[in-house]
């Protein structure tokens, strides 16, 4: 009898946990104002900060051993600069390691512990540092909210479960195992919706208090879509690990008009953001052009009769960032 109970209670423990809202009606979850003063990675979590860390560390490396790292001093620098602004305004307690990867693909992914990786394509499709910022904030959004720890804890959970269910036997109880083996997550990146909803909740509201126009997030979001109604097929490899959906777009501008109050001006862009853009791009082309026959005609073009192909920028000398202000923001004089 007793023996009887602690299966039943266990198998209601594992159910009523993995039912748990991902984020609840905490308000302070939805002022920006109250970052850093709040805990938004609370919730049923097997992992210490520390197991956490060392497992992003070691997926990490293995990313390192199977990706081509841009090492490109000034590009570095500045995808990381970017990056850890955003942390040094989110709710993060992890210190962050960001590098920049060299493949076309438009994507970037955060690992449990702060290992942070950007595609080289994501910057190349980005048109300004806001939505270059709007995508790194979402997936900063992800770690601060221990997103990958929760999600493999609730597989665990789900694991746990089913332990009950080998007393059924025959083939209904197979059945049953089966079917609950879907809810195990595959790994540390593919979050559900409610992480989903909640870390571009989050990350709306760091690249607000950084101080980028939170309005870029949406607008990255809708190209992907259209380049996706395009190109069936090409995003749903490529940006797999948080699909761009309607749904998403409609609820970001709603978080936007009801979360973050509006500002006389934003960060829309930088000439850094500009150099490196051009200086990623020449790298690309250069990459592509040593990969063709070396025994191919090559055509060379007279200094001054277009890009310089060092990725050096030519323009002028304003280096402020490209501001965005409001229609009343003006002197009325």
């Amino acid at each position: 009898m007793r023996r009887t109970f602690g299966l039943s209670s266990a198998l209601l423990l594992s159910f009523s946990l993995l039912a748990a809202p991902a984020f609840g009606g905490d308000d302070k979850e939805k002022n920006p104002d109250a970052i850093g003063d709040r805990d938004v990675g609370r919730g049923v979590n097997f992992y210490s900060l520390e197991k956490e860390i060392a497992i992003g560390k070691q997926l990490a490396q293995e990313v390192e051993r199977q990706a081509k790292i841009i090492d490109d001093p000034i590009i570095a620098e500045y995808v990381n600069r970017v990056g850890q602004n955003l942390v040094r305004n989110s709710d993060a307690k992890v210190p962050f390691t960001i590098k920049v990867i060299d493949t076309e693909d438009i994507n970037a992914f955060a690992l449990p512990g702060g290992f942070f990786f950007v595609n080289s394509g994501l910057i190349l499709k980005a048109d300004t540092e806001a939505e270059l910022a709007g995508v790194m904030a979402h997936e900063i959004a992800h770690v601060a909210a221990r997103h990958g720890t929760r999600q493999a804890t609730r597989g665990t959970i789900a694991q746990l479960s089913t332990i009950p269910l080998i007393f059924l036997g025959g083939w209904t109880g197979y059945g049953i195992r089966q079917a609950a083996s879907v809810l195990i997550p595959v790994g540390f990146l593919t979050f559900s919706r409610e992480f989903e909803a909640e870390a571009d909740m989050l990350g709306l509201q760091y690249m607000y208090k950084t101080g980028y126009d939170p309005g870029a997030f949406v607008d990255f979001f809708e190209k992907i879509e259209s380049l996706e109604k395009k190109k069936p097929g090409t995003i749903s490899k490529v940006f797999s690990t948080h699909p761009p959906t309607d749904a998403r777009i409609v609820k970001a501008q709603q978080n936007i008009q009801t979360m973050l109050k509006e500002r006389p001006e934003y960060v829309v862009t930088t000439s850094e953001f500009n150099d490196v853009k051009a200086r990623l791009m020449a790298f690309h082309n250069r990459r592509k052009t040593d990969s063709k026959d070396p025994n191919r005609p090559q055509l060379k073009r007279a200094p001054g009769s277009g890009s310089s192909g060092d990725g050096s920028s030519s323009g002028g000398d304003d280096d402020r960032p490209t501001l965005k202000r409001r229609p009343d923001s003006g002197n009325n004089n």
